[in-house]
């Protein structure tokens, strides 16, 4: 097993690479160096032979609270992209839809909760697997206006997508499957094995059969504007709601706390996640 500062890398099985967000003290928030991390060793395994398959997992409570509002996203961002409309949310997308290049699958697996960003990552990954008891939302989309990488329409009902931008819905358990945010959820006590079972079937089939298909159902996503819409919805963060928000009062502190708000009763981001998004 070789580990690093923010991500732990393992090979639980022949054939399968395992990237465990390790930052389990800021629920696994995604800085960039973080995010770069991710992809560099995502991309390494692409073009490897003894990997067919990538998991994503998150340490600790939770699979991951959103992106670390408490670094500088800013700097040091691990691709350029060119500074047109919302920088940020182009970038995020640029990187996350890279993730749906690669030629051999990534599959999330969630426990605790994936919120803002943490969702965003999972949409990013060809297959999501989730405990049961997981916890999926998107509560900054009530105070702040689009994702970053806006997904969320193109695997949802409408009427579930609905929810989730205007209503602020937290989904769980089945509702989530049947919503389109996730594949399937198992008890949580399962969840390690039944991914892992997932990724054997995966690893076990010809990789160029499963490159090829994976391709298939992207390119079918394309076929029906997957990649413009959410490249739209970079254009609509510039919008005038944007420039009101980020010209006047609406800063990282207080955005965060509108979002610990709306998270209150229960959740465990009341304690600690008011550092993330």
């Amino acid at each position: 097993m070789t580990e690093s500062n923010e991500l732990i890398i393992d090979r639980p099985e022949e054939g399968v690479l395992r990237l465990t967000l390790n930052r389990p003290e800021k629920r696994n928030a995604i800085s960039n160096a973080l995010r770069a991390e991710l992809i560099a060793a995502l991309q390494s395994a692409d073009g490897d032979d003894s990997v067919r398959v990538s998991i994503i997992r998150g340490a600790g409570k939770c699979f991951s609270s959103g992106y670390d509002l408490k670094s500088d996203l800013a700097a040091e961002q691990p691709y350029f992209t060119a500074n047109v409309g919302m920088q940020w949310a182009r970038h995020v997308t640029e990187g996350w839809m890279g993730l749906w290049d690669l030629a051999k699958p990534v599959i999330a697996q969630i426990h605790g909760y994936a919120m803002a960003g943490g969702l965003e990552l999972a949409g990013a990954c060809d297959l999501i697997y989730a405990a049961e008891d997981a916890r999926l939302s998107h509560p900054v989309l009530q105070f702040a206006g689009l994702p970053d990488f806006a997904w969320f329409p193109a695997f949802m009902s409408p009427r579930h997508a609905m929810e989730l931008h205007i209503a602020g819905r937290e989904f769980c358990g089945e509702e989530a499957v049947h919503a389109g945010l996730l594949n399937q959820v198992f008890p949580a006590q399962n969840l390690d094995d039944e991914v892992l079972a997932v990724a054997r079937r995966i690893a076990s089939a010809p990789p160029q059969v499963v490159a090829v298909n994976k391709r298939y159902v992207h390119a079918a996503m394309e076929a029906r504007g997957t990649r413009s819409m959410l490249r739209i919805a970079g254009d609509l963060q510039a919008g005038p709601h944007m420039q009101v928000l980020m010209g006047g009062s609406m800063s990282a502190e207080s955005l965060s706390a509108s979002i610990k708000a709306s998270t209150a009763g229960g959740s465990e981001t009341n304690s600690s996640d008011k550092d993330a998004t």
